[in-house]
């Protein structure tokens, strides 16, 4: 299922990537660099290019979320509310919380510079997820490894008095 590419950005063209770039762009995403090119080539396959141009909202914090974008050019900002807490470039991704999940939207991107991007529907995404369980242990160690890091910089420290 290809995405709707106007349902992301209000000026959206559609690019074409080979598929072989598309692999090389995905290899070197944290999300799949545990995947063989086998499985990257799986992946490409329901990839779809887009591009936004700059200070376009890509998702809103809230919102359902059922796509999983990858930064294959240009920057967007990341909000959680009005605080800005991260700016992600090329080879980075958003959106894997929501697309496995389900959960709403938890922050708000928007596009810093115009960016072209590799999305992919949940939908496809865990269709792929069940026909592979290969690729699902790959992708799920790294999202796990990402809520891990989230949590612990969430967590409030404890403090220890001194007697």
């Amino acid at each position: 299922m290809q995405p709707k590419a106007d349902r992301f950005c209000a000026y959206t063209f559609r690019v074409r990537l080979r598929k072989d770039a598309k692999v090389s762009l995905l290899a070197k995403v944290p999300l799949f660099e545990e995947c063989s090119r086998r499985q990257l080539a799986k992946i490409a396959a329901i990839a779809h290019e887009i591009e936004c141009p700059a200070a376009t909202p890509v998702v809103r914090e809230g919102d359902a979320g059922s796509e999983l974008f990858i930064v294959v050019h240009g920057e967007v900002d990341v909000r959680s509310g009005a605080r800005r807490v991260a700016t992600l470039r090329d080879g980075n991704y958003f959106g894997e919380i929501a697309v496995i999940t389900g959960s709403p939207r938890t922050a708000t991107v928007t596009t810093g510079t115009p960016m072209r991007a590799l999305v992919i529907a949940s939908r496809d995404f865990r269709k792929l997820l069940q026909n592979s369980p290969d690729i699902q242990f790959n992708v799920l160690q790294e999202v796990s490894r990402r809520l891990e890091e989230r949590s612990s910089r969430q967590t409030p420290q404890r403090m220890r008095l001194r007697d």
